[in-house]
């Protein structure tokens, strides 16, 4: 009752350019529609982060990244079936999403949803959302629920309340980067 409440509310939020705080397959994020820029703009005032510095996008299935990007190359798709962690795969000519959450140089960053939740609120919005750690710009990334800033709690429009109790540390994805040559590089393992 508490995953299918959270996900009617968070749909609310994000369809009203709202933004959320929700759990991932990684840490908790930040959260709200990828193709809104009035609600991108409110999550890097919320974590006082310039808006050079790129955030991340989850998309519920691999179908979506090409509407989204113009890849190069297929070769990250079978990189990625050998991976079981969370990846982030940063991809050339992104499209289609809010100006401010495409780096200068055109690239995005992209991670396939694996957690329940977050996979069944992107099918229900039909749209990308943004997946940033739940903290100020500069302070560390937290682990749990219970580590993250009130003013990050206060500052957005729903605070999901499924899963605040899990007790066990997560940690940020893996970062790949697909360079021009079709060969990729690993930016964080």
């Amino acid at each position: 009752m508490l995953f299918k409440n959270d996900l009617e509310q968070c749909l609310t939020v994000l369809k009203n350019g709202g933004i959320i705080l929700y759990p991932t397959d990684t840490v908790w994020g930040i959260g709200c529609d990828a193709t809104n820029e009035n609600a991108v703009a409110k999550i890097y005032a919320l974590k006082n982060r310039i808006e050079s510095k790129s955030m991340i996008i989850l998309m519920a299935e691999e179908s979506q990244i090409l509407y989204y990007t113009s890849p190069q190359t297929n070769q990250v798709f079978d990189y990625l079936k050998g991976i079981h962690k969370p990846v982030t795969v940063i991809y050339p000519n992104a499209k289609n999403l809010a100006k401010n959450i495409i780096n200068t140089d055109r690239t995005v960053g992209i991670r396939i949803a694996k957690d329940d939740f977050c996979k069944a609120l992107i099918t229900a919005l039909g749209k990308p959302i943004v997946s940033t750690s739940a903290n100020i710009s500069g302070y560390p990334t937290p682990g749990l629920f219970s580590d993250i800033d009130v003013q990050i709690k206060n500052g957005v429009d729903y605070v999901v309340k499924y899963r605040q109790d899990d007790d066990q540390p997560a940690s940020p994805s893996t970062i790949i980067k697909i360079k021009d040559d079709g060969n990729i590089e690993i930016i964080r393992p």
